[in-house]
């Protein structure tokens, strides 16, 4: 049976353009290995000739063929089923399907091995989608620009190695990382690179202080949204988000196990200023 891959987003988001690439990846890229290394044994003398088979079902297309394009709650959920359908039938290694799967429900029926999430926009063009439209919490991929060239490989090869991305280990080794990130900036992503090359994955801690000193706009939803937007691409699974008190003093007695470092860039990434960055945002502090 295909691999079932899902590419879901708003309208606009880049869908289309980015499962056609990635089928292209795939066919260019996959092998026998990839796809089945058990049938690879039985025809060790073809390995090398063998290419994936891959299947895209796009869902406008699927909607015309039907001519249904009903987008109410039963319509929408029936095109989640018709495409599961196309998928498990089709003859191929992997099955792509791009549709905007809006609702929690509609994802489940689909029950994909793979789901990227196209979460290039903020809104599409039908205001009725961008209502009922919920935001992933699980996924594989989170692709958060229209830049289909480098991606594609990064999402391709990880599906053809069938290599999951990681899962926080909360007993594993973990660099913290406290601030108030108001906003989350370039300046914040350097340190955390540095942060995350020490121990492999990091803990990032937002003070809960909306309004504190007549300043810091963000609420406590808005910064974590930042941060994971920043982020998922390239290191879903490496960090967590947590919120925790205004802290404004970390004290310690004796040695203890961990360190605290200052780490220190370039004056350029120093200058980064988030008081400059809310004030080019129209926000005063």
């Amino acid at each position: 049976m295909a691999e079932r891959i899902l590419v879901m987003g708003l309208p606009g988001s880049g869908k289309t353009y980015f499962s056609e690439r990635l089928k292209k990846y795939l066919e260019d890229h996959g092998t026998i290995m990839n796809a089945d290394p058990g049938r690879a044994l039985m025809m060790e003398n073809y390995i090398g000739d063998y290419r994936v088979k891959v299947d895209w079902f796009n869902a406008d297309e699927i909607r015309r063929r039907f001519n249904d394009w009903d987008f109410s709650r039963d319509g929408r959920i029936r095109q989640s089923l018709r495409m599961f359908e196309f998928a498990i039938k089709c003859n191929g290694d992997y099955a792509i399907c791009d549709f905007v799967a809006p609702l929690v429900e509609m994802r489940n029926n689909f029950k994909a091995d793979w789901t990227i999430w196209m979460d290039t926009i903020d809104a599409g063009r039908y205001e009725d989608t961008n209502q009922a439209f919920v935001a992933p919490d699980v996924y594989d991929f989170r692709i958060t620009e229209k830049n289909a060239e480098r991606w594609v490989e990064f999402v391709g090869q990880h599906i053809l190695d069938r290599r999951r991305r990681p899962t926080f280990n909360w007993q594993s080794e973990t660099v913290q990382m406290l601030g108030r990130w108001q906003p989350w900036h370039h300046g914040h992503r350097a340190l955390f690179e540095r942060a995350i090359a020490k121990t492999g994955q990091v803990a990032i801690m937002i003070r809960d202080c909306q309004g504190w000193q007549g300043s810091n706009p963000f609420a406590l939803d808005q910064v974590a949204g930042f941060i994971r937007r920043d982020l998922d691409p390239l290191y879903q699974g490496q960090y967590i988000v947590m919120t925790v008190p205004n802290i404004v003093n970390i004290t310690y007695g004796r040695d203890v196990g961990y360190q605290i470092e200052q780490e220190v860039f370039d004056a350029e990434t120093h200058s980064i200023s988030a008081t400059k960055i809310r004030q080019e945002m129209g926000l005063t502090k």
